[in-house]
């Protein structure tokens, strides 16, 4: 039978049958999904409409993901899946999707805080406060003025901190691996990194 994107197998708003006039087209065609997994980079070229190209991405573990806040993108490994909204088996299978939840390696972003800012993101011990990072390279005047104009302004939701301490943070993939080959996205944050951790906890009290 084949994948068909047309419409006139549908049945009108009212229940009612169409009659169909005419057979498929080649340009109504659907393809297979890629169902992308967590694993050693493996796209596929498509050939499609046109003569152009699509890369079926079947397997990738890196992407380029943006910190918005702080406007700085680092290239990171992908971990696991955590949530999709779509579909809980893409949660079983880790399918990488455009809008699904994942968790990413937290250790580029970290090196990169830790440079910008002089403060250390490693976890704490009991009782001991947000140090600055040990000046174990000799710094200039300047470099030390720079640091401390920086830390004035300074500010990290701490949720997010919290998830740096595990060097493991919550992202969403905007791209789409199936079509570009490519699993790229952003840093949940702020009101939006509350809601998914909202709907993540009650998935797992549900599943108990």
């Amino acid at each position: 039978m084949g994948i068909s994107r047309d419409q006139r197998h549908k049945r009108r708003a009212t229940g009612g049958k169409r009659p169909i006039h005419q057979k498929k087209r080649k340009y109504e065609l659907g393809r297979q999904p890629a169902m992308t997994k967590i694993g050693g980079k493996r796209i596929h070229l498509v050939r499609v409409r046109g003569g152009n190209l699509k890369h079926r991405a079947l397997r990738l573990d890196t992407g380029n993901f943006s910190w918005g806040s702080e406007v700085v993108t680092r290239k990171t490994r992908i971990l696991t899946v955590a949530y999709n909204s779509s579909n809980n088996e893409l949660v079983r299978t880790n399918t990488l999707v455009k809008g699904c939840i994942i968790q990413i390696d937290a250790t580029p972003f970290r090196q990169w805080y830790e440079k910008h800012y002089g403060v250390s993101l490693e976890k704490k011990k009991k009782g001991q406060e947000e140090e600055v990072v040990a000046e174990t390279v000799k710094q200039s005047k300047n470099v030390k003025g720079k640091l401390a104009k920086r830390q004035a302004t300074r500010e990290l939701d701490p949720k997010l901190e919290e998830q740096f301490t595990l060097g493991r943070i919550y992202a969403s993939v905007s791209s789409r691996p199936g079509q570009c080959g490519r699993c790229d996205g952003y840093i949940l944050e702020g009101k939006e990194l509350e809601f998914y951790l909202r709907k993540m906890t009650k998935k797992r009290a549900g599943n108990k």
